[in-house]
């Protein structure tokens, strides 16, 4: 057998004119996504469009003229009472952005932004009166009106996910589960994957041990939820509290393989399973799939793939503002 080196074929095919052309993968689109065609799934991920800024962005993670209308009266001050602000309510929301998306210490912010200690002061305190979550919650109900959706959800998907801690201080714990020491996020999402409550705790809290906060906010603010689906690790007397306290249906979406009995479960658990499993490879979870994909939504900015705060409601306020950041980038494309 003989054996050319890559350097001799690339030298033989360039000299018979042979090029190598790169279209796109079947059944994708070639371009930046934004236009549809019959027939074809539309192209997710990173696009051309991501990589455009407009003038009145100082970096990427910076809100455009658009983005800014639409929560512009949630951070701005009501009235002319008190000393009117030093620095721009944008400016400020622009330097919470760009620590979110970048990942990096408040002490490290460029020279563009306000001073950290008036950034941070300013975070906390608007993370205090809640204005990250309202702003998402406003989102939210717009972007479900776009869909064609109530903006009062009736079905929601419950699940936690740990992630790593940094030697900041602060709670912490260790999953012995995943093998991770550091914190866990509680999310309770809708069908469109969209967060209706978050908590953050340590990570060596139960996700049944987990459950009832997140689902006493998220029924305080969303009264019409009738069903949650779970897990198996909330299934058992964790389901029967949650169905009793609140009333709703909690459907515990198995794994087709599952085997385990003498567990709680609803007497339609069947229904959600339309094929058997696969004897190699992954299964997708019908339900389930939706929270997993609003976790890599979380964890695409880089300051939530690991805690580096010391308080958990700080963390909790980064994740308002990065799913609130992201739907504003949807509500104001015009794909």
């Amino acid at each position: 057998m003989i054996r050319e080196s890559r350097c001799t074929l690339r030298k033989t095919l360039k000299e018979a004119d042979i090029t190598r052309h790169k279209g796109a993968p079947e059944g994708r689109e070639s371009g930046d996504g934004n236009d549809s065609v019959p027939g074809k799934p539309t192209r997710y991920g990173y696009q051309k469009r991501h990589q455009q800024q407009t003038p009145e962005q100082r970096y990427p993670s910076c809100l455009t003229d658009a983005e800014w209308e639409r929560v512009a009266d949630i951070f701005e001050r009501d009235g002319d009472r008190g000393t009117p602000p030093r620095y721009s309510r944008r400016l400020v929301v622009d330097a919470s952005c760009y620590v979110v998306r970048s990942g990096c210490s408040w002490r490290m912010l460029p020279k563009e932004f306000p001073p950290w200690q008036n950034v941070y002061r300013t975070f906390r305190r608007w993370s205090e009166q809640g204005k990250f979550e309202q702003m998402h919650d406003r989102l939210r109900a717009q972007w479900r009106e776009r869909e064609g959706r109530d903006t009062m959800p009736s079905a929601t998907i419950l699940d936690a996910r740990s992630t790593r801690h940094s030697p900041q201080g602060g709670t912490s714990g260790y999953d012995a589960g995943k093998k991770v020491k550091g914190r866990k996020r509680h999310v309770l999402v809708d069908t469109l994957g969209l967060v209706l409550a978050v908590s953050v705790t340590a990570a060596s809290v139960q996700d049944r041990g987990g459950a009832h906060p997140v689902m006493a906010n998220g029924m305080e603010k969303y009264s019409g939820i009738s069903t949650v689906f779970v897990d198996t690790g909330y299934a058992g007397r964790c389901a029967q509290t949650i169905n009793q306290q609140h009333g709703i249906a909690v459907e515990v979406v198995r794994h087709p393989a599952n085997a385990n009995v003498g567990r709680w479960c609803t007497p339609d658990q069947g229904d959600l399973f339309t094929r058997q499993p696969e004897a190699k490879g992954f299964t997708v979870l019908p339900k389930r799939w939706v929270v997993e994909r609003a976790h890599a939504w979380i964890e695409k900015v880089r300051r939530l793939v690991m805690h580096h705060d010391r308080r958990a409601e700080v963390s909790e306020a980064r994740g308002w503002l990065a799913v609130g950041r992201q739907l504003l980038n949807r509500l104001t494309h015009t794909a």
